[in-house]
């Protein structure tokens, strides 16, 4: 006789299994499935545009931010001069740190939010979400980027984000694939 409360899709939990001397009078079914507020969501096969766009600008702004500063604040020390006192060698580094951190974050925002335009766009006309919306965004966010240095620049630009795009997508594709969670 098959017991109705297990299910392929359910796993049993019991809260206190950490814990000594604790009986076992209380078993969960848990869903392993994904559980989703609405019912529309389960169809959904990636993210919108305004959730890509806040998603790749502010990733690319705040690892930016973080990097920038490091490097500002790295260049800060070794710029301290020692006939300073410590309230100007504090000033400069906080400063360099701080203006570093401003000019990478910034630059790597607008990048996120030119690759997000283009992928979403790619992904909107092309009603299908893989390795080339991601490569062509990569090639158009590059070019773009650097236009105003002459098409020489954009063209290398596009390359390299191009490339860079389409490596990192196929190493996510990679650790999906071969790394368990």
């Amino acid at each position: 006789m098959a017991d109705s409360s297990t299910n392929q899709n359910t796993r049993l939990y019991h809260p206190y299994q950490h814990l000594n001397n604790v009986p076992i009078d209380k078993l969960y079914n848990l869903p392993t499935s994904p559980e989703h507020l609405f019912p529309e969501d389960i169809f959904r096969k990636h993210r919108s545009w305004g959730e890509n766009l806040q998603y790749y600008t502010g990733t690319g702004y705040l690892s930016g931010a973080i990097i920038g500063g490091a490097r500002g604040t790295v260049q800060g020390l070794r710029d301290a001069e020692s006939g300073e006192s410590v309230k100007l060698r504090v000033n400069r580094v906080l400063n360099s740190g701080g203006q570093g951190g401003r000019r990478l974050g910034n630059s790597l925002g607008v990048l996120g939010l030119i690759f997000a335009g283009l992928e979403s766009g790619m992904t909107y006309f092309r009603d299908t979400d893989d390795l080339v919306n991601s490569a062509v965004a990569g090639l158009g966010t590059g070019a773009i980027y650097k236009a105003a240095a002459g098409p020489r620049s954009a063209a290398i630009a596009g390359a390299v984000g191009g490339i860079a795009a389409s490596v990192a997508v196929a190493g996510k594709q990679a650790l999906k694939r071969y790394v368990p969670i």
